[in-house]
């Protein structure tokens, strides 16, 4: 998927962590590999370290860029705790970075989804063992993460069950609307 026409820089938490799990000289590669393959959540001060690093390389690299689509992340409370934490002075609106809300995307198919893409990611997450796995953590620890986010007004739903340009525009549409 292509967010490039988007004013938020996206980034997924996921795809920072598979490439820390195989870069060279990673003194957490390991540990990430083994919580990936379980379908657990990887411990937050990891994740949180990968994401800040990844917002404040990019807002080096153009002081234009200071909004985020980060995705995947919080995926439990623990999470949230920790980004709040080490976040909380960049995300209030007192530094650079502003949390606006959750996307949720919100699909039925997500099973068979990830399966499919399994046969060419080469992730070692995209088999029905770890997927079974990955849905009850989210059902345990992510959908309570949603339900606070509904709660405080914070959520914007799109049906992700329909096809890749229907969402993505869908997407789009929504993030225009927000700013």
């Amino acid at each position: 998927m292509d967010f490039t026409c988007l004013s938020p820089v996206h980034l997924s938490a996921g795809d920072l962590l598979r490439a820390e799990r195989t870069r060279e000289g990673s003194e957490f590669g390991q540990l990430i590999d083994r919580y990936i393959k379980d379908g657990r959540i990887v411990p937050v001060e990891i994740t949180i370290n990968l994401l800040k690093k990844a917002m404040e390389e990019t807002m080096q690299l153009d002081q234009e860029k200071f909004r985020f689509l980060i995705d995947g992340f919080p995926r439990n409370q623990d999470n949230l705790q920790g980004w709040n934490s080490v976040m909380d002075d960049k995300a209030s609106g007192r530094g650079c970075v502003k949390f606006g809300g959750v996307l949720f995307l919100a699909e039925a198919v997500c099973i068979d989804r990830c399966l499919e893409r399994g046969k060419s990611s080469g992730r070692t997450d995209d088999n029905r063992e770890s997927l079974e796995k990955r849905i009850q953590t989210y059902l345990q620890s992510t959908r309570p993460i949603i339900e606070l986010y509904q709660r405080q007004g914070k959520v914007r739903t799109v049906d992700a069950s329909r096809g890749v340009d229907e969402v993505f525009a869908d997407v789009k549409a929504l993030l225009t609307k927000e700013g």
